[in-house]
C-alpha cells in the first residue's frame, strides 16, 4: 500500500514542512558542522606546512613522500588553483593529480619518466603562484612565527572547506538521518546488526536493521554491488523475506535532486529486476525536493517517508 506516492494533494503541505526544518538544522547545525571541519583542516594544512618547510620546499621529492598535501598547495596559490587548472597549467597527467588528492598515492604503473616530469611541472607552477600575501616570509626569507603560519593555514583551511562547503553540510546531515533511525528502530525493539560478508540479503534475522550495506544485483551480465542506506528485516518478515531498503535523503535546495533523481530509478530497476517486485526503495526525505521530482520518483514506483512525519515507517510493517 503506497505511503505519500499516491497523495500529491498533500505534497505542496509537506514540501513546505521539509524545507522548514531542513533550514531550522541549518542554522542551528550547520556553522558546527562547518567549524569543526575547518579546525580539523587547519590542523592538516599546519601539517603540509611543515613537511614542506612552511612552503620553501615544494620539491618533487616532498611530492613523491607526501602526495597528499597536494590540495593544500593548490589552496596556497594566489588565485587557487582548481584541480583541472593545475593539469593544465603543469600539463600533468590528470590521473596522476586524481590519485595524489583521491588517495594519497602515487599511480603504481606511470612510468618513471614521466612521473618525474609531472612532478618538477607541478612544484615549477605551485612555487610560481604562491600567496605571497597570506605567507610574508617568503619574500622576508625567514621561517614564520607560530602564530603567522597559523593564521595563514587558517585561510587555507577556509580556501579548502569553501571549496567543498556542500559536502560537509550534507555529510553532517545525512549523520544526522541516519541517527534519526535508528533511535526510531531501536525504540522498537530492534537490533543493529550488519549482515554477515557474503550472506544473502534476504537472510537477515528479523527484527534487526543494518547501515550501508551492499546489496548484490544483476548488472547486465555480471553481478554488482549497489549501496543502500539503512536495511530493515522486519520482527514479521515477508514471505520472500525481502527486507525494507531505504535511501536517506537530504537536499538544501531544489536543484541537486532533480540532477538525481534517475539514480533512485536506476537502483529500483535493478533491485526488482533481481529480487521481484517484494523489493521496493522507500526514500526518507528532508529538505528541498518539490513536485517534478515526487512525481518522477512515483512515476517510476517508488516510495518515501518523510523526515517530519517519521512514524510512517510504521505503515511499512516495521
Amino acid at each position: 500500500m503506497p505511503i505519500n506516492a499516491d497523495k500529491p494533494l498533500l505534497w505542496k503541505k509537506d514540501i513546505a514542512e521539509s524545507v522548514d526544518l531542513f533550514n531550522s538544522w541549518f542554522m542551528e547545525f550547520a556553522p558546527a558542522a562547518y567549524r569543526n571541519t575547518r579546525v580539523e583542516t587547519t590542523e592538516h594544512v599546519q601539517s603540509a606546512l611543515r613537511l614542506t618547510d612552511d612552503l620553501r620546499s615544494i620539491t618533487p621529492d616532498t611530492l613523491r613522500l607526501n602526495p597528499s598535501v597536494l590540495p593544500v598547495l593548490r589552496m596556497s596559490t594566489a588565485p587557487p588553483l582548481a584541480r583541472d587548472r593545475l593539469v593544465g597549467l603543469a600539463h600533468a597527467n590528470k590521473n596522476l593529480v586524481l590519485s595524489m588528492e583521491e588517495r594519497g598515492k602515487l599511480p603504481p604503473r606511470m612510468p618513471p619518466a614521466a612521473l618525474a616530469r609531472d612532478l618538477e611541472s607541478i612544484c615549477t607552477i605551485l612555487a610560481r603562484l604562491l600567496d605571497r600575501e597570506i605567507f610574508p616570509w617568503l619574500a622576508e626569507g625567514a621561517a614564520p612565527e607560530e602564530a603567522g603560519r597559523y593564521r595563514a593555514s587558517t585561510i587555507v583551511a577556509d580556501r579548502l572547506c569553501g571549496a567543498v562547503a556542500d559536502p560537509i553540510v550534507r555529510n553532517a546531515q545525512e549523520q544526522r538521518q541516519l541517527r534519526l533511525m535508528a533511535d526510531f528502530l531501536s525504540a522498537r525493539g530492534y537490533q543493529q546488526e550488519q549482515p554477515p560478508s557474503g550472506t544473502a540479503i534476504t537472510e537477515m534475522a528479523p527484527g534487526t536493521f543494518a547501515f550501508r550495506v551492499n546489496v548484490p544485483v544483476r548488472g547486465g551480465k555480471k553481478e554488482v554491488n549497489i549501496p543502500i542506506d539503512v536495511v530493515v528485516q522486519p520482527k514479521r518478515p515477508r514471505e520472500s523475506r525481502m527486507p525494507i531498503l531505504i535511501e536517506a535523503k537530504s537536499a538544501g535546495d531544489f536543484t541537486n535532486p532533480n540532477k538525481r533523481r534517475k539514480e533512485e530509478a536506476t537502483k529500483v530497476h535493478q533491485l526488482r529486476g533481481t529480487y521481484g517486485e517484494d523489493a521496493s526503495l522507500i526514500l526518507f526525505l528532508c529538505g528541498y525536493f518539490d513536485s517534478g521530482y515526487l512525481g518522477y520518483e512515483a512515476a517510476e514506483g517508488i516510495d518515501w517517508v518523510w523526515e517530519h512525519r517519521i512514524d510512517d515507517l510504521l505503515r511499512l510493517g516495521i
